[in-house]
């Protein structure tokens, strides 16, 4: 009976909880690719540390502010709709509590209880808090667990500034003869570990997440590194 309550706490923040490593496994996904496809490409063209390093602290910062950006604009109109949701739901239990009692009651017998159970347990749920019994029940929404946009706003931007290092550093610290392999081959070492990571949070097989991120990223560099090249040899 005492770890009831632990429970309970546990599950309601687990959702939040993967959110926000959602959030920041595919921002350092993209700090990783879009980077390395950047410092790469440029490095396709010039062998001047001064211009890669530009290139990449403009991409990382770019990058960062973008994903940011775009991560909180996502999940404030999530919120909003959430909110929306509750402050309709709580209008209907204020105007019309009967049949908002028996739609409750439906929604608790399609889950497999007996009309008279489901009836009794609607009763109940509605006598100790009505609205957050209609809001798990028939939104899908946790009252007290709603979205956070600063939260994944700031993942992201974290995210993405740690995966942008990497091939930012990697392409300007070595000397010029294996700052290329450097780079390739620890951005598909890190992208391999993203993969891994994301398949595990979705609880999914491992092996072609891994690929498929391993892959993309190896394209991305290819066909930058080959832009880049190309470029250079024309003087651009």
């Amino acid at each position: 009976m005492t770890d009831a309550p632990h429970e309970e706490a546990h599950g309601e923040a687990l959702g939040a909880r993967l959110n926000w490593l959602r959030a920041a496994v595919l921002g350092a996904n993209d700090g990783i690719v879009s980077t390395a496809g950047l410092v790469v490409g440029v490095a396709g063209a010039t062998d001047s540390r001064a211009t890669l390093l530009t290139a990449g602290l403009a991409g990382l910062l770019a990058g960062s502010m973008s994903m940011a950006a775009g991560e909180y604009v996502s999940v404030s109109t999530q919120r909003d709709s959430e909110k929306a949701a509750l402050a309709m739901e709580r209008r209907e239990l204020r105007e019309q509590p009967e049949e908002e009692l028996v739609e409750l009651t439906g929604l608790l017998a399609a889950r497999g209880l007996s009309p008279e159970v489901a009836r009794e347990a609607a009763q109940q749920l509605t006598e100790r808090d009505a609205l957050r019994a209609h809001a798990r029940v028939e939104l899908g929404i946790d009252p007290d667990q709603l979205a956070n946009p600063w939260h994944a706003a700031g993942a992201s931007f974290l995210a993405f500034t740690v995966g942008a290092l990497l091939p930012l550093l990697a392409i300007v610290l070595p000397p010029v003869s294996l700052r290329l392999l450097i780079t390739v081959l620890s951005v598909l070492a890190a992208l391999a570990l993203t993969g891994w990571w994301s398949a595990r949070l979705g609880s999914a097989a491992a092996g072609p997440a891994m690929l498929r991120n391993v892959g993309g990223g190896a394209l991305a560099m290819a066909v930058t590194y080959s832009a880049g090249s190309l470029l250079g040899a024309a003087g651009v």
